[in-house]
Parts: C-alpha cells; sequence; structure tokens
C-alpha cells in the first residue's frame, strides 16, 4: 500500500494557514488577562461583528462539538428535543454530547434532500401533540454548508426559522463550514436579520488553529454565559489563543479567501471527476458513488477518504488544497474508475 496521503480526508487535515499563525504570534507577546476578558479576544470579537455587521456577543472555544452541544444545551431543557436534519453533524458524529451538555435532551430527525432540510418535514414535526412520555420539539438546529456540501439561500434558511419561531421555537445554526458557504455567495450580513439565536462560525475547518467562534444573537442568552462555558469547560484561561486567529484571518478578508479557493479545488475536482456525484457541489465536499472495491483500490493508491452517512465517498478540498493535489488524485482515480 503506498504511503497515507490525507489532503482529501477532510478539511482538517491541512494545517494553519500563515495569516492565523502570524497573529498567534504576533498576539503571544506580553500579558493579558484570562478567561476571555482580554483585549485580543475584544478586537476578535469586534472583527467577527464587522464580518456579521451585527450586535451580537461572540466567544471563542476550542471544539466545534462543543459550541454545539452548548448551544443547544442553552435553547432546550432536558426533557424536550431539538429538531435537526438526520444526517446533520449534531446527530451523527458527536457522540451523543447534545444529550451529555443538555442533560439528556433529546434530537429528533428531519428529512430533505443533500442535507437541506425540507419545509414539509419541519411542519410535520412541528404539528406532532405533546405527550409527556416523548420529548417534544423545543428548538430547532440548521447546517450551513450542510453535511452535503450544499448551501441554503437565506430565502430558504429564512422559510424555515420563520416556521420555527412561529411555533415559539429559538434557532442554532451550525456554520462549521460557514465560511465555504459565504463563499459560495451566501451574505454574511443576512444572518442577523434570519431569526437565529445562536450561531456557531467555524474556524478549525478554514485554515485555523482549533477554535470556534459562538454568536450570540439572542441577548436574553448572554447573561451567565461565561458560566456555562466554564462548568462545561470551554473558557480558556488564555483565550486570546483562540481568538488571536481570527483577527489574522479577517482583518484582510483571508477568512473568505480561503474558503473561496477550497470551493474552487472541489469545482476542479468534479470537472475531472469519474465517478458518479451524489449530491450539488456547492461548498467544498464532493460525495460519490464508488463500490467498495474502487474505494479499496483508491486507498491502496494512498489515498484516505471515508465513506459518508449515506453511502458516498466523500473528498473534501481546504485552504491548502494545491491543484497539484487535485490532478494528482484524479489520476488515481482514473486509473480505478
Amino acid at each position: 500500500m503506498a504511503e497515507g496521503r490525507y489532503q482529501f480526508a477532510s478539511d482538517n487535515t491541512s494545517g494553519a494557514a500563515p495569516e492565523a499563525l502570524e497573529a498567534l504570534v504576533a498576539f503571544n507577546a506580553g500579558a493579558a488577562s484570562g478567561y476571555g476578558t482580554d483585549h485580543v479576544s475584544r478586537q476578535a470579537a469586534d472583527a467577527v461583528r464587522g464580518l456579521l455587521d451585527a450586535d451580537a456577543d461572540v466567544r471563542f472555544l476550542g471544539s466545534g462539538t462543543a459550541a454545539n452541544a452548548i448551544c443547544l444545551a442553552t435553547l432546550c431543557r432536558p426533557f424536550e428535543a431539538v429538531l435537526a436534519h438526520r444526517h446533520a453533524h449534531v446527530c451523527t458524529d458527536e457522540t451523543g454530547a447534545p444529550g451529555l451538555f443538555g442533560h439528556g435532551l433529546g434530537l429528533i430527525h428531519l428529512d430533505g434532500p443533500s442535507g437541506r432540510i425540507e419545509p414539509a418535514s419541519l411542519e410535520a414535526a412541528l404539528t406532532v401533540p405533546d405527550a409527556s412520555y416523548r420529548q417534544s420539539p423545543a428548538a430547532l438546529s440548521l447546517t450551513n454548508a450542510t453535511e452535503y456540501g450544499t448551501v441554503y439561500t437565506p430565502e430558504a434558511l429564512k422559510t424555515l426559522t420563520d416556521t420555527a419561531r412561529a411555533r415559539g421555537l429559538p434557532v442554532h445554526l451550525d456554520g462549521a463550514r460557514l465560511a465555504n458557504a459565504l463563499a459560495a455567495g451566501f451574505p454574511p450580513t443576512a444572518l442577523k436579520d434570519l431569526g437565529l439565536d445562536m450561531l456557531v462560525i467555524g474556524g478549525t475547518k478554514n485554515g485555523m488553529t482549533p477554535t470556534e467562534a459562538l454568536v450570540l444573537f439572542n441577548p436574553d442568552l448572554s447573561r451567565r454565559f461565561d458560566a456555562r462555558l466554564k462548568q462545561m469547560g470551554q473558557l480558556p484561561s488564555k483565550g486570546r489563543f483562540f481568538s488571536a486567529p481570527w483577527i489574522g484571518m479577517l482583518k484582510d478578508g483571508a477568512f473568505l479567501r480561503h474558503a473561496a479557493h477550497a470551493n474552487a479545488m472541489a469545482r476542479r475536482l468534479a470537472a475531472g471527476m469519474p465517478f458518479p456525484l451524489n449530491h450539488p457541489v456547492e461548498a467544498n465536499g464532493l460525495f460519490v458513488q464508488m463500490d467498495d472495491a474502487a474505494h479499496q483500490r483508491l486507498i491502496a493508491e494512498g489515498w484516505f477518504v471515508y465513506r459518508f452517512t449515506d453511502g458516498s465517498v466523500r473528498f473534501m478540498c481546504s485552504w491548502a488544497t494545491t491543484p497539484e493535489d487535485v490532478d494528482a488524485l484524479l489520476d488515481s482515480l482514473k486509473r480505478i474508475a
């Protein structure tokens, strides 16, 4: 078997972008107050607010799983449930973290093509009457870009958030790959008007060291929120090392520039892909039909890629993916097709 190559296994496998690393070095000097009260975190929060054109509280965490779980635990009581697409990360890839952080909160699975929730599925879930023997829906969780690399329009998201809010449900958005959705044309300034209560913006998958920005659009949630973060192990004493990369990535547009590059590499890969695509390529991921024998031949050539939730083989591009990487992968794919 050839030496393992992980360039397309995930957008988590690449290193950190120079803008993120340079900011870490720049803000390493001197002393700073702890637990997110430092000048670096304040500056980074201002940069995130500038991206969104929104007056919102911002915190910086080290884990997307923790960020999502904390959001859902904030919005939902233990005997209630969160509505989410059945293939959303909170349902399939977080090892029960929402239930752990939320002391038993449940997840209700919704349907829809390519990771996007079908409005009729949401409507149907909201018509189920409350009962003492089941966890009724109390919040909605959305994902953009979706787990299948598709991107909601602002109008499509607002249809879902309006439906939820009409029933009194708050809304969380998992934006682990929000940068890729923005680079695909979703306007960042639209987010503040969609009826979201909480937003997680992924940094880790878009060229930063491990860091996620948690945005509190609903000011009522800010009271004692740092205590919640502390209890859940997500209030770092040296908070500037979670926040500094955001300054480096946002100050000159690198955040969107790197995401746009990852999207472009995905389009390049799609243009030459000899296997059928199972989902539209709208962000930085491809999901292809590939039998086990072909998948194993690809791994034998050194390319490590996962078989995903729907049976597709997934290929993810990152800020660091090069045209040469794409072309080398395509050479292998064409040999095994």
